[in-house]
C-alpha cells in the first residue's frame, strides 16, 4: 500500500512537472509572438512616419512653387495694368494737346483734329456778360457807348440803380470790330449768336442773383478807373468773382483823361496809342504798371494788357478803354467773343431741356398791364407756356400771353416798340405779359410747367427763396419795416440790419403805400425808434408820405444801398445817444469808495472828502450809502468830482479824487464822524431799475469786473430775480 501510494505521488509530481514545463513553453512562445508583434508594429509605424515626412516635404515644395508662380503672375498683371494706365494717360494728354492746337487754329484752313468736330457741331447760346465795379468808374457810360456804337445815341441815364439787359447781335459786334480786325489781321470767326450784357448797379444784386443759383453771369467786365486804381468796391467785386469762379476781363476806363490824349472815336486802343505823344505814352505805361502792381498786391491777381497776354487762362486781360470816346470798345467786344467761344464752350452750349430763367423786375407798362422783365439763361420759352413765379402772397401760376423783346442794341426798360415772338431761345432779356403778375417778386426763379411736371412741387420750389427771407423777421414782432425793389437787394439790406443787430418786423417788395406806413406806425406803441421804413430803390407815393408825417413814421429812401446804410447807421446812433442821455440821470454805475482820512474838507452837508475808487466806476449823480449800517444809511448824491482842481465826469478803479456829496432837502442831516465812520466804505445805491438801464444803454461801458460788482451789490441790497 505504501509502495502504491509512493508511486502514485511520484506519477502526480511528474505530471505536474510536465504540465509546468508545457505552460512555460506556451508562455515563452506567447512572449515571442508579442515581441514579434511589437517589433513589427514599430517597423510599420517608423515606415509610416518616414512616408508622411516625405509627403509633407513634397507638399511643402509644391505649395512654395504654386505661391511663387502666383506672385509672378500678379506682378506681371500689375506691370501690365501700369503700362496700360500710362499708355491711356499719354493718349489723353496727346488728345488734349491736339484739341488745344486745333482750337488755337481758328480761321485756318484744313481738316482739323477729330476732337474738334463735336465741339463745332454744338449750338452755342449768347453768353451773359455782367458789368461791375466801383461807383463812378463809368460802368453805365461804357455800356451806353457800346450800345450807341452802331445805333443812334439815346438819352442817358435810363439805368441808374436797376439791373438792365441789352442784347448785342453778332452782326453789330462784327461791324464794331471791323477796324480792329483790319489793323491786327485777327479775324473774329464768331460762332455765337451775340452777347447779352447785364448792367449791375452794385455787387449786392450781383451776389444775390448769383446766390439764387441761376448762374446769371458767364463772364464779367470789371471796370476800373485808370486814374484812381483799385477802390473798395472793386476789391469786393474781385472777391465775389473769385468766389463764384467767374472768368472776367478788366476794362481800364478813362484813358481819355490822360493829359493831352489825342483820341480816335470808337477806334482800336493800339491805333490810338501809336499816335500819342511820347509823354502821354509814358504816363499811360506808368499808370498801367501801377494798376498791375495794385492787382498783384491787393487782389493777388496776375494781370497784363490783353494784346500781350500769352496765357489767358492764367493771366487776367486788361483792356484800356474810354467810355466818352469809345476807344478800346472794339477790343473789349473782340476779347469777350474770343474768350467765351474758345474757353467756355461747355458752359454756353445750348440746353433746351434745362430751363433757367430769372425775374429781374416787375413793372406796369401802359397798354400791357403788369409785366415781368426776365433773363432767359438757358432753355426755350413759348407763348402759351404755363409758368410758376414766386409771389408775395403765395406762388403765382399763369400763362404767358406775349413774349416781347426790345429791338437789338436797346436796353430792356428803355421805352421803344417791342418785338413780338412765338418762342425765344437763350440767352435773352425778355418782357413777359401774363395775368396776375402784380405780386411777383423780382430776383426769383421763373419755372415752366411741362407735361410731366407736378404743379404743386413747382409751387414749393418757387417759394423757397422767399421763405428763407421771411424767416429773418423777428418773432417778437418788434423791429423796423424794410422795402426794396428786388429780392436780391432786400436780402442785402436784411444782412446789413442783421450785422447791426437791428430787428425787422416786416418787409415788402415794391413802392411804399399807405398800408406799409400803418404797419410801421404800430411800433410807436412798443419802441418809438423802430417806427421807420427803410426803402431801397423804391419810391413812397404822396399819400404814404402824408400819412407818415401824420403818424410820426420816418421813411428813409435811397437809390444807392450804401447811402441807405449810412442813413440807417446815423439814425440808430442818434437814437442810442438820445436814449443814453435820457437814461443817464437814473442809471447808477456800481462803485465802492474808500474815504481818505487826510483829505476830509467838510463833514456836514455838502460833505467834501477825498476818496479812492476801490472797485467800479464813479459818475456824477451817483447816490451813495453805507451798507454796513442797518438799516442802510443813505448819504446823498455825488454832485462834483475833481482831480487836481479840474472837474471830471467820472473816475475809475484805482483813481483818487475829491467829491462833493449833497443831501436831499427835508432829510435828516448826515454828519461824517457821527452817523458813519471814515473806516466804513461808501457804496453806490443800486436798484432794479438802474441795473436794467445799465444793461440797455451802457452795457459796453462796463467791463467784466464791473458786472461782477453789480452781482455782488445785488446781494447786498437784496435785489433778487432778473433785472430785464
Amino acid at each position: 500500500k505504501e509502495e502504491a501510494a509512493r508511486k502514485k505521488a511520484e506519477e502526480e509530481a511528474a505530471a505536474a512537472a510536465a504540465e509546468n514545463a508545457k505552460q512555460k513553453e506556451e508562455d515563452d512562445a506567447a512572449e515571442d509572438w508579442e515581441a514579434d508583434d511589437g517589433e513589427e508594429a514599430m517597423d510599420w509605424e517608423a515606415a509610416a512616419e518616414v512616408d508622411s515626412e516625405e509627403e509633407r516635404e513634397k507638399e511643402r515644395a509644391k505649395k512654395e512653387e504654386e505661391e511663387k508662380k502666383k506672385k509672378e503672375a500678379e506682378e506681371a498683371e500689375r506691370r501690365k495694368a501700369e503700362e496700360e494706365a500710362k499708355k491711356a494717360e499719354d493718349e489723353e494728354r496727346k488728345r488734349l494737346e491736339e484739341d488745344e492746337k486745333s482750337s488755337g487754329r481758328k480761321g485756318k484752313k484744313g481738316k482739323g483734329k477729330k476732337g474738334k468736330k463735336p465741339k463745332d457741331t454744338r449750338e452755342l447760346r449768347s453768353p451773359i456778360c455782367c458789368i461791375l465795379g466801383h461807383v463812378d468808374t463809368g460802368k453805365t457810360k461804357l455800356l451806353d457807348k457800346m450800345r450807341s456804337t452802331n445805333v443812334q445815341d439815346r438819352e442817358a441815364g435810363g439805368i441808374t440803380q436797376q439791373i438792365g439787359a441789352t442784347y448785342f447781335p453778332m452782326s453789330n459786334i462784327e461791324k464794331a470790330t471791323t477796324e480792329l480786325v483790319a489793323s491786327t489781321g485777327k479775324n473774329l470767326n464768331a460762332k455765337l449768336p451775340g452777347l447779352l450784357m447785364i448792367d449791375t448797379p452794385g455787387h449786392e444784386s450781383f451776389t444775390n442773383l448769383r446766390a439764387r443759383g441761376s448762374n446769371l453771369c458767364d463772364i464779367a467786365i470789371l471796370v476800373v478807373d485808370l486814374m484812381h486804381g483799385l477802390e473798395p468796391q472793386t476789391l469786393e467785386s474781385i472777391r465775389l468773382l473769385k468766389e463764384r469762379k467767374t472768368p472776367f476781363v478788366v476794362a481800364l476806363n478813362k484813358v481819355d483823361r490822360l493829359f493831352e490824349w489825342d483820341s480816335i472815336p470808337n477806334g482800336p486802343i493800339r491805333d490810338s496809342l501809336k499816335k500819342q505823344k511820347p509823354h502821354v505814352k509814358q504816363e499811360f505805361e506808368s499808370r498801367c504798371n501801377q494798376a498791375i502792381a495794385e492787382f498783384a498786391k491787393e487782389a493777388e491777381l496776375n494781370t497784363v494788357l490783353y494784346y500781350k497776354n500769352k496765357d489767358p487762362k492764367e493771366w487776367v486781360s486788361l483792356v484800356p478803354t474810354s467810355a466818352h470816346t469809345g476807344e478800346g470798345i472794339p477790343d473789349l467786344l473782340w476779347l469777350l467773343v474770343k474768350m467765351t467761344q474758345n474757353f467756355m464752350r461747355d458752359k454756353i452750349a445750348v440746353s433746351y431741356t434745362d430751363l433757367q430763367c430769372t425775374v429781374l423786375e416787375v413793372k406796369k407798362v401802359e397798354g400791357l398791364g403788369t409785366t415781368i422783365d426776365v433773363v432767359l439763361v438757358n432753355g426755350i420759352l413759348h407763348e402759351g407756356d404755363t409758368i410758376v413765379v414766386c409771389g408775395l402772397q403765395g406762388p403765382i401760376v399763369t400763362t404767358i400771353r406775349a413774349l416781347l423783346t426790345p429791338p437789338p442794341m436797346k436796353e430792356i426798360r428803355v421805352k421803344s416798340e417791342y418785338v413780338h415772338h412765338k418762342e425765344i431761345k437763350a440767352a435773352m432779356g425778355v418782357k413777359i405779359t401774363a395775368n396776375g403778375l402784380e405780386n411777383a417778386v423780382a430776383g426769383t426763379q421763373l419755372l415752366v410747367c411741362g407735361p410731366n411736371d407736378d404743379i404743386e412741387d413747382l409751387k414749393d420750389d418757387s417759394m423757397a427763396d422767399l421763405a428763407s427771407i421771411l424767416s429773418r423777421i423777428d418773432p417778437s414782432g418788434q423791429g423796423v419795416y424794410v422795402q426794396a425793389s428786388t429780392l436780391g437787394s432786400l436780402e442785402a439790406l436784411l444782412q446789413f440790419l442783421e450785422d447791426m443787430k437791428v430787428p425787422v418786423s416786416g418787409l415788402a417788395i415794391g413802392p411804399v403805400h399807405k398800408k406799409d406806413v400803418m404797419k410801421a406806425a404800430v411800433m410807436r406803441e412798443h419802441r418809438e425808434e423802430y417806427a421807420v421804413i427803410l426803402a431801397f430803390d423804391v419810391q413812397a407815393n404822396a399819400e404814404a408820405k402824408q400819412m407818415a408825417n401824420e403818424m410820426g413814421v420816418t421813411i428813409f429812401t435811397a437809390d444807392i444801398i450804401y447811402h441807405l446804410f449810412d442813413m440807417v447807421t446815423k439814425y440808430f446812433e442818434d437814437v442810442r445817444a438820445k436814449r443814453r442821455a435820457e437814461a443817464a440821470p437814473r442809471a447808477v454805475f456800481p462803485c465802492i469808495l474808500k474815504i481818505l482820512p487826510e483829505f476830509i474838507f467838510n463833514k456836514r452837508s455838502p460833505i467834501v472828502v477825498g476818496v479812492e475808487i476801490v472797485e467800479g466806476i464813479l459818475r456824477k449823480g451817483t447816490p451813495l450809502c453805507i451798507p454796513d449800517k442797518k438799516p442802510i444809511l443813505d448819504i446823498g448824491a455825488v454832485t462834483s468830482i475833481e482831480f487836481e482842481h479840474k472837474e471830471k465826469n467820472e473816475a475809475k478803479k484805482g483813481e483818487q479824487v475829491c467829491i462833493k456829496i449833497e443831501q436831499n432837502r427835508g432829510n435828516q442831516i448826515i454828519l461824517l464822524g457821527r452817523h458813519f465812520d471814515i473806516s466804513q466804505n461808501m457804496v453806490s445805491r443800486l436798484s432794479r431799475e438802474s441795473i436794467k438801464l445799465l444793461k440797455e444803454n451802457f452795457k459796453e461801458e462796463l467791463d467784466k469786473d464791473d458786472w461782477k460788482l453789480v452781482v455782488k451789490l445785488k446781494k447786498v441790497f437784496e435785489i433778487y430775480g432778473s433785472s430785464n
